[in-house]
């Protein structure tokens, strides 16, 4: 069985900066995956590449067997694979519930022809607006659904990332700190969600984080990149006692 997420040989540069030096990496269906190493390690940079925000100088990204190397972010975030970001970007001037409804794919409405015709698209909009409340339920936020986004906290934001990047139907979601500047209790409660929704959803994850002793504790394994390359992956016990990872990101 092909890996969900293939990466070959992946190079981009910045400049005379070489931020990723022949990345080789695969993803299976259902792996929620920890992706580690010290600052400029690169990883961002991977994420941005595999989701069409850089294109990459050389190499190959494959997703459920097709080649989407290059293609524009909407491009693929249509094809399921779908990033958040390490500060949530949400629109605030809208309410949270508005937001939930941004990303859904094929909406009637936004077809400049249908959108007088309210009975072309409300049942549609209906049923987009249930789905989103129990999405957002399931990560306790659905006391604040018409609150506006900047009437929540730091943490609901992270949840609310979370929860939009699945109005969108992802097949592998791409995330960038997901518990950066919240609680260790609220961190905590974010990962759960993360492994329910794999279960619930049937996703896939890839996961950068530098709590170490929370992403460890809930992925399948981990990857460890430094200056642009995968030095090393394996399960948790095992990477935290390789040499290179020692020396390059544990400080010995």
């Amino acid at each position: 069985m092909s890996p969900l997420l293939k990466i070959s040989n992946l190079v981009k540069s910045f400049g005379g900066l070489r931020a990723l030096d022949g990345v080789n990496l695969a993803i299976e269906k259902h792996e929620i995956v920890g992706v580690i190493g010290p600052n400029g390690s690169g990883k961002t940079t991977l994420f941005n590449v595999c989701t069409g925000f850089y294109r990459p100088d050389s190499g190959n990204i494959i997703l459920d067997g097709e080649d989407i190397t290059g293609i524009p972010a909407y491009e693929t975030f249509a094809r399921g694979l779908v990033r958040s970001f390490q500060n949530p970007r949400l629109f605030m001037g809208m309410t949270n519930l508005e937001n939930n409804l941004v990303p859904p794919k094929g909406q009637v409405g936004e077809r400049l022809r249908n959108a007088p015709f309210t009975k072309t698209w409300e049942t549609q909009e209906k049923e987009l607006a249930e789905e989103s409340l129990d999405i957002m339920k399931m990560l306790t936020l659905d006391k604040v659904a018409r609150n506006l986004a900047t009437e929540i906290s730091g943490g609901q934001m992270k949840l609310m990332e979370l929860g939009r990047s699945l109005m969108g139907k992802p097949k592998v979601l791409l995330l960038d700190e997901p518990t950066a500047g919240v609680a260790p209790k609220l961190g905590r409660e974010i990962f759960h969600h993360i492994d329910d929704l794999r279960d619930n959803y049937d996703l896939t994850f890839a996961i950068i984080e530098h709590r170490l002793e929370m992403l460890f504790d809930f992925v399948d394994r981990v990857i460890v990149m430094h200056r642009g390359k995968i030095i090393t992956e394996g399960k948790q016990d095992e990477v935290v006692k390789n040499p290179m990872v020692i020396d390059v990101y544990l400080g010995g």
